[in-house]
């Protein structure tokens, strides 16, 4: 039912989601999503989650999970992260995905809303060491697109790989595109 009630509110608002999430035959990756300028971006994913019908987990801030939001992030699939103290959190991520004969979990590489200039590496070293592809996910807010890209098997040439990686996300509007990591004014 949501599925049906997310491609009517993205039709109405003149959204599509393009591309192909790689379904069946690939049963965990981290996916990418980009630009992450706006409150906005976390419906807009829950749509596109529910038309791509399949199960993906999204990694927040742990101050969002407490009262009286707390269950409702928890209910749709959220994931906790502690930022107030040094964590070895990436080791703790891939171990989560040797543990899990299926998972899918979004992140955003510029860890906020803000204008950045540099991407965060851990997604990166994330999916190299669960052996995991990623899947890039553009929110073009000047296209209205959400677009899905075809699993990016790394290589472990982190300046090769990440080249592919900023290349997808070039020219992509994020909501508020000042804040966007690839904006040019």
């Amino acid at each position: 039912m949501f599925r049906a009630f997310s491609k009517f509110i993205l039709w109405i608002l003149g959204w599509k989601v393009c591309g192909v999430f790689p379904g069946g035959d690939v049963k965990k990756s981290i996916l990418v999503a980009m630009p992450h300028t706006s409150n906005w971006d976390f419906p807009l994913g829950l749509m596109a989650r529910s038309i791509i019908k399949t199960r993906v987990t999204y990694m927040m801030k742990s101050t969002m999970f407490k009262p009286p939001f707390g269950w409702f992030f928890r209910m749709m699939d959220g994931m906790p992260v502690v930022r107030t103290k040094s964590t070895n959190f990436v080791d703790a991520v891939i171990n989560l995905y040797n543990e899990h004969e299926t998972l899918h979990t979004i992140i955003s590489p510029e860890g906020t809303r803000k204008k950045v200039t540099k991407l965060k590496s851990g997604f990166y070293y994330m999916a190299l060491g669960a052996k995991v592809p990623l899947v890039l996910v553009a929110f073009d807010y000047g296209k209205k697109e959400v677009r899905f890209r075809a699993p990016l098997y790394l290589t472990g040439d982190k300046d090769k790989d990440f080249e592919v990686i900023e290349g997808y996300f070039k020219g992509v509007k994020g909501r508020n595109p000042e804040a966007g990591w690839a904006y040019e004014a």
